[in-house]
């Protein structure tokens, strides 16, 4: 067994939203449990057991709650007002794994685009998802396997432990 000292990471600027509070854009993470989907990249080769994918310029997350395509990934050209580039000017998507919040199934307003991702700079805050520094972000990737399903834990540990 590793032993792993804890690790600090930044969450949405507003805190944690309570359960079946989260709405889009409220600078919330998400209070749950949650699998682990999808890691996107800006790397096109990744020693990873995740399922994994290499960002291009045409990738894109939608975070608009009147598209039919509200948070799901498009590939190329889409008629949502809003969406969340997945290639960026910084390093922030480098390792970008998708939480799978809201999404089954997906209810329009209640949040969306929520990763795993790397921190632009120490104890930065987010718009809701979660991030980490590049190192301890690569343990990850190495480490974990989409087949054992791998899991975050997400909020108030009070809040967290009423509703285990």
């Amino acid at each position: 067994m590793v032993k792993q000292e804890p690790v600090k990471v930044g969450i949405g600027k507003n805190g944690f939203a309570m359960p079946l509070n989260k709405r889009e854009g409220d600078g919330k993470s998400p209070t749950g449990i949650f699998r682990l989907g999808k890691l996107y990249t800006y790397e096109k080769q990744l020693n990873t057991l995740l399922e994994n994918q290499q960002i291009t310029a045409d990738d894109k997350w939608i975070d608009d709650p009147n598209s039919d395509d509200y948070n799901t990934y498009v590939k190329g050209t889409t008629n949502a007002k809003s969406y969340e580039n997945l290639l960026l000017k910084n390093d922030a998507y480098k390792y970008c794994m998708v939480i799978e919040y809201n999404m089954n199934p997906i209810i329009k307003g209640k949040g969306s685009a929520i990763f795993f991702h790397l921190a632009v700079k120490k104890s930065s805050f987010t718009a809701g998802c979660v991030a980490i520094d590049e190192e301890n972000m690569k343990l990850l990737v190495n480490w974990l396997d989409s087949k054992r399903n791998p899991t975050i834990i997400m909020g108030n540990f009070n809040v967290l432990k009423s509703g285990l």
